[in-house]
């Protein structure tokens, strides 16, 4: 059974959060419950992630950071969370990408354990 609590390393980035090569992802957390949603997904082409960034009281209690999909037709349910400890170089990478009129993070959906979990494209930030 594979784990759900998601996977990343901050050893995979460079100064300033970047990451080091294209190859870096994040795998989410939690994804479990978001089965049903993520299985209306898996024929989606150029999925792109909506995270929204998290209010000052939300930072104050380290709320976890919940990940959508924005699909073109349509805004997803929740699909899963940052890893905790992995939130800034999610952060750093909407920066960056902001900068570029595209706050989006590309992910892909894969079949791990006989689950789907959702992996955050981070090295495409760069």
């Amino acid at each position: 059974m594979a784990s759900d609590s998601g996977s990343g390393k901050l050893g995979d980035y460079r100064y300033n959060l970047v990451p080091a090569n294209k190859r870096v992802t994040i795998r989410l957390a939690e994804s479990d419950p978001y089965q049903e949603e993520l299985a209306t997904l898996l024929d989606e082409d150029n999925l792109q992630t909506f995270i929204a960034a998290r209010t000052i009281e939300e930072e104050r209690t380290d709320a976890p950071m919940p990940v959508r999909f924005f699909t073109g037709r349509r805004m997803s349910g929740i699909v899963g969370y940052v890893p905790r400890g992995l939130e800034p170089a999610v952060v750093e990478a909407l920066t960056r990408l902001e900068g570029r009129s595209n706050n989006r993070i590309p992910a892909t959906i894969l079949r791990k354990g006989g689950k789907l979990r959702v992996v955050l494209l981070m090295g495409d930030t760069r």
